[in-house]
């Protein structure tokens, strides 16, 4: 009963956008615990980590030659445009085939970039079949000036499939410096953005009878404008076991986005924690390693989800002008547990259940084991997550100093 309770005390933190569990996949293992069914909470456990883990995320990217398509499927995958794997931007659209772009870090997600339909022969309706519709989770649908009658009709063929569709207007940041040098004296960033807005929905209502959102973006300022907003839509709007894999997929620049994958992150952790409590009957044999081994590999992945991993750090020291070992100093995930530097966190992690074990006996150990392991995957993740925020705002992160996330290592490593 505790354990149910606990579930749903901790999943009531979470905003719908943030959840990755469904609710009725929440209500299934509370009644398998509240049954004492361990057993069965278990397999829904162990299916839902299964697919939040390895959900495939296929996204289709659709717009004519010149709206910045291209720009905006890198900026989506947080990449440059002249890093490897991205889409190559300025050249003329010739194919009228679509092109994956699988993300640099994250297989199971793909970017398909696909053909205008004013570049094809096919109406709406053949162009979502040849472009093989139903392997999208949704279609982002591009513009750089007034979406055309071919966009809202291809929008009323999504939506008459039941499929998810987002208009998107790019070069915002173009057409605000455009209105700045044409009208100095009266410019007005929010005049300028309304006007846009409502000149592209009016556009949209001759075609489409629809209440379409429309995000004003800059694809090379996702931080501004509405890019935020989308990223939230399109979390709000995917299946739950889905928005785990696209919150990573994010890039980390903003203090947003950078909380809502610790909070996607967290919920994984405390998945895992209650997978681990219901194994925790076995003894502890020769599992441990493989388990230091796995709690390891875990940390580079948050460096890597957050932007703290090597070729990250490189690329911002080089901003910086110093060394990744100078900015490191500045960051409190190299410096956890550094009162003792002789000894790594697997080490001290073994040391401390070889000593448990010897103790208490298996079950016990392997209780308390994976209770410190939660723990230091949620420190870990912590530290992680707001190295990343100190990132975004360089003067506080060099001139306000803030003290190590613990002051001392945990009391249990010796």
């Amino acid at each position: 009963m505790a354990w149910a309770s606990s579930i749903d005390a901790f999943f009531k933190n979470f905003k719908r956008e943030s959840q990755i569990l469904s609710e009725e996949t929440i209500t299934l293992i509370k009644c398998h615990i509240q049954k004492n069914d361990l057993q069965g909470a278990l397999s829904v456990i162990h299916s839902a980590l299964r697919d939040i883990e390895s959900a495939p995320l296929n996204i289709a990217v659709t717009g004519e030659t010149g709206t910045g398509k291209s720009t905006f499927i890198n900026a989506l995958m947080g990449i440059g445009q002249e890093d490897e794997g991205a889409a190559p931007t300025g050249v003329t659209e010739t194919t009228k085939e679509r092109m994956p772009y699988p993300h640099p870090k994250l297989p199971q997600v793909t970017i398909w970039d696909l053909p205008g339909t004013g570049s094809t022969s096919f109406p709406p309706e053949s162009y979502l079949k040849t472009m093989k519709f139903s392997q999208y989770d949704f279609f982002v649908i591009i513009s750089a000036t007034r979406f055309r009658e071919n966009d809202a009709n291809l929008a009323k063929a999504i939506s008459m499939m039941n499929m998810n569709f987002y208009f998107v207007h790019t070069k915002i940041d173009n057409d605000l410096a455009n209105e700045q040098r044409s009208k100095p004296k009266t410019f007005s960033k929010e005049n300028v953005l309304k006007t846009i807005r409502d000149d592209c929905s009016k556009h949209l209502k001759k075609y489409f009878s629809g209440k379409p959102q429309i995000f004003l973006v800059s694809n090379f300022d996702v931080s501004d404008y509405d890019f935020p907003k989308l990223q939230t839509t399109l979390l709000g709007e995917l299946p739950a076991h889905k928005r785990h894999v696209f919150m990573l997929s994010l890039n980390s620049v903003t203090e947003a986005t950078i909380n809502l994958k610790r909070e996607s992150l967290k919920q994984k952790v405390f998945l895992e924690a209650l997978k681990a409590g219901a194994l925790a009957t076995f003894p502890l044999v020769g599992r441990i390693r493989d388990d230091l081994e796995d709690l390891n590999e875990t940390f580079h992945l948050y460096r890597s989800y957050f932007g703290l991993d090597d070729t990250s750090l490189e690329n911002i020291a080089k901003d910086f002008n110093m060394s990744m070992d100078e900015l490191k100093v500045h960051l409190r995930f190299p410096h956890l547990f550094e009162e003792d530097n002789s000894m790594s966190v697997e080490e001290k992690l073994l040391k401390y259940i070889k000593y448990i074990s010897s103790v208490t006996g298996g079950p016990v150990a392997t209780c308390i084991y994976y209770r410190k392991t939660y723990y230091l995957q949620n420190l870990f993740l912590d530290t992680a997550a707001n190295d990343a925020i100190a990132l975004l705002n360089k003067k506080d992160l060099f001139e306000k100093k803030v003290g190590p996330y613990v002051s001392k290592a945990p009391d249990y490593w010796e």
